[in-house]
Formats: structure tokens, C-alpha cells, sequence
């Protein structure tokens, strides 16, 4: 335990020393090697006043009915802004919804927010996890705004930032600064990004090397996980069905579906439904677009920082980089030789990658970890 303690107190140490570097993209000291600049809505423009308050609000644990939680339980910034090793969220009372967190790092890259994609910015995101009663509990947003209007801090803050006081203060200049704190959570710089875009030759190993080039070719890994000329989100802001969770309802899906159409539910309900019943979760990208195209499917995440963020895919059912890496290989499976589900996007397919192949396809991904993530060598030492 003390190990471990030690450990985590080094990751943040060099996270907090690191936080300048992080908010350069979105402060305008320009991106991090191997990202775009972030982009930044024209209705809510950064400031410096603006971030501290977001990130106030973002460690806030009086935001929920119980008062011991806050959106920093499910994206810590010493677990690269998940809830690792967490297979899917706790909220209030320990209760457990149906995803995994996925990080905020590099969230302002995201065309939309949650995993099917229900919310199409961070200051909308922002807006729910507070209602729902898997996680934050409240019945509406009426509790956050009388501690912001009250709370002689929060009212300077709102002052300072957006020129409100008392009941001119709304949940839009709340979501607002949320977002605007996440959006200096940028991170690149990796052992990637300083061989790939920076040319320095020794930043990876023979291994990683080799496997760059299969996630490039032999193993497709790059037709959603897009690596550009001079930068690379990892991402292509699409939804997929890769044979994770519709597997094991697929021949209820169907009927799940039409029973979720009949009931004609709003967004709000929605996300309720997904993180309360796990069958919903499963059906993915239909919940919002209602295309049956979509049965099953979730957003490509970024795959930076991924070696710190097990477990993987939205229900945290793998625990391991070469496990994912084994389900893509059996083509969609993740034992061999298991049913393939009927709604599985086109191009997966089995891989025929060797066990060497494997390995190299993880270090290549543990290559994407940014300095200020990377574990500490200490518990990194104590994990081998």
C-alpha cells in the first residue's frame, strides 16, 4: 500500500507540474506535438478566470444528492481521468451504472460526447451526469444553482467570469465553465508523437516499430483509429459494432429495438436507460439515432493514454491491451470460434496476427502514453 501511495503521489506531482504544458493547446501557447489545436466554440470562448472555475466545479462533491460525489470520482486526474480499474462507473451509494469512464484527456477533440454519442458537446455532457440516479442522484438541477448562487466564492467567481449574480447565474454558465476547464486537458508529446512527428529515432523501441507499421497495415487498426500527416487524435468520431456486449443479446436485439422505438424516449431518458438497464446499454448508437444500422455500435475511442486506462471498451469486459487486441483478431469474437454477431460493422474481420504480432501491437499502443501519465517507476516496477 505504501508502494502504491508513493506511486500515486509521484503521477500527480508530475501531473500538477505538467498542467501548463496541458493548457497550452487551449490557452494559445499552441498544441501539443501530435495534436490539432483544440477547438473552441465561438459561444464560449477561453479564459484563465473561466478554467479555475470550471475546475472548481468539476471537484465539487456537493453536486450530488449524497455529497460525495463529483465529476472527478469518475475521471481522476491521477488515473489519466478515468475511474480505472473500474469496469464501469460507481456513482452515488456505490451504485454501478453500465459503461466504463471513458477520459476526459483529449475530450475536446470529440465531435460528440459519451459513448453513443448522445450529446454533441462537452457543455451538454455536462449537464447530465448530475440527474442521473446511478450516478450523481439529484432530481433536478435546482441544488447545484442555490450553492452557486450562494456560496460567496462561486458568486465572486460567476461575477469575475460571466458578469451574473445571484438568479441571473443558470446551468448554462456552469456547463460552460466544466468545459471550459476540460478542454485544457489536452495531452500528446508521447514516445509516438516525438518519433513520428518530432523525428527523433530512438523515442520507440524495434518493437513498437514493428508495431506501428501492423496497426498501419496487417491490422487495420487505422481505418478508425486515424493517424494523420501531422497529428493524430486516434480517432474517427464514428460509431462501430466490434462484438462487444450486442454478442451476448443479439438475438434479442431486434425485439429490444422495436420495444425501445414504441416507447419513443427522449434523450433524457435515455441516458437513464443506458447506464440503468444493460440490455439497453447494448443496443449502443440506436438508443439515439434509432437506425437499425447502428444496433450495437459505440464511438472509436482515442487511444491515447490507453495503456493507463484499463479496463477497455464501453463495458470494461477486457481487461487487457492484448486482450482487445485477440477479440479484433477472432474477427469480432473474443473467444475463437464464437458466434460472430449478425450486426457487425463491415471490415472486422480475423486478423492473422501471430502471438509475436501481438506483443508488438501493445507496445506500440503503451507508446502512446504521455510523460505525464506514464506510471511512475515505481509502480511500474512493482506491477511486473
Amino acid at each position: 500500500m505504501r508502494i502504491e501511495r508513493q506511486a500515486a503521489l509521484v503521477v500527480l506531482g508530475a501531473l500538477i507540474a505538467a498542467l501548463p504544458a496541458l493548457a497550452a493547446g487551449a490557452a494559445g501557447g499552441g498544441p501539443a506535438l501530435g495534436l490539432p489545436p483544440v477547438p473552441v466554440p465561438a459561444h464560449n470562448p477561453q479564459t484563465e478566470a473561466k478554467v479555475a472555475l470550471g475546475k472548481k466545479l468539476f471537484h465539487d462533491k456537493r453536486f450530488s444528492s449524497t455529497g460525495e460525489v463529483a465529476c472527478a470520482n469518475c475521471h481522476d486526474a491521477t488515473k489519466a481521468f478515468t475511474d480505472s480499474p473500474l469496469a464501469v462507473s460507481e456513482g452515488i451509494r456505490k451504485l454501478n451504472g453500465t459503461r466504463n469512464a471513458p477520459t476526459v484527456i483529449n475530450a475536446a477533440y470529440m465531435k460528440t460526447q459519451f459513448w453513443d454519442g448522445r450529446s454533441p458537446d462537452l457543455e451538454d455532457q455536462a449537464l447530465h451526469p448530475f440527474l442521473n440516479p446511478v450516478e450523481m442522484g439529484l432530481k433536478n438541477h435546482d441544488p447545484i444553482l442555490k450553492i452557486v448562487r450562494k456560496d460567496k466564492d462561486y458568486a465572486g467567481a460567476f461575477q469575475e467570469v460571466f458578469g451574473k449574480r445571484g438568479d441571473a447565474i443558470t446551468m448554462k454558465e456552469v456547463t460552460q465553465a466544466i468545459a471550459a476547464f476540460e478542454r485544457t486537458i489536452v495531452s500528446g508529446n508521447s514516445p509516438f508523437d516525438r518519433w513520428h512527428f518530432g523525428g527523433e529515432a530512438n523515442a520507440l523501441t524495434e518493437s513498437q516499430k514493428r508495431g506501428f507499421d501492423l496497426f498501419v497495415n496487417k491490422g487495420r487498426c487505422v481505418s478508425c483509429h486515424r493517424v494523420e500527416q501531422t497529428q493524430a487524435v486516434f480517432t474517427d468520431g464514428r460509431f462501430h459494432n466490434v462484438g462487444v456486449g450486442i454478442n451476448a443479446i443479439q438475438d434479442d436485439a431486434p425485439g429490444l429495438a422495436k420495444e425501445f422505438l414504441k416507447a419513443q424516449a427522449t434523450l433524457a431518458e435515455v441516458d437513464v436507460r443506458v447506464l440503468s438497464d444493460k440490455r439497453t446499454s447494448e443496443l449502443g448508437r440506436f438508443a439515439v439515432s434509432r437506425g437499425f444500422d447502428d444496433l450495437g455500435s459505440f464511438k472509436t475511442p482515442t487511444l491515447r493514454n490507453i495503456a493507463v486506462t484499463a479496463p477497455y471498451m464501453h463495458d470494461g469486459s477486457l481487461k487487457t491491451l492484448r486482450e482487445v487486441i485477440v477479440h479484433y483478431n477472432n474477427g469480432g469474437v473474443t473467444k475463437a470460434g464464437e458466434r460472430v454477431n449478425d450486426f457487425l460493422s463491415g471490415g472486422i474481420r480475423p486478423l492473422e496476427l501471430t502471438d509475436p504480432e501481438i506483443d508488438d501491437l501493445v507496445a506500440f499502443m503503451e507508446a502512446l502514453t504521455s510523460p505525464e501519465f506514464a506510471p511512475a517507476p515505481a509502480a511500474a516496477a512493482a506491477g511486473k
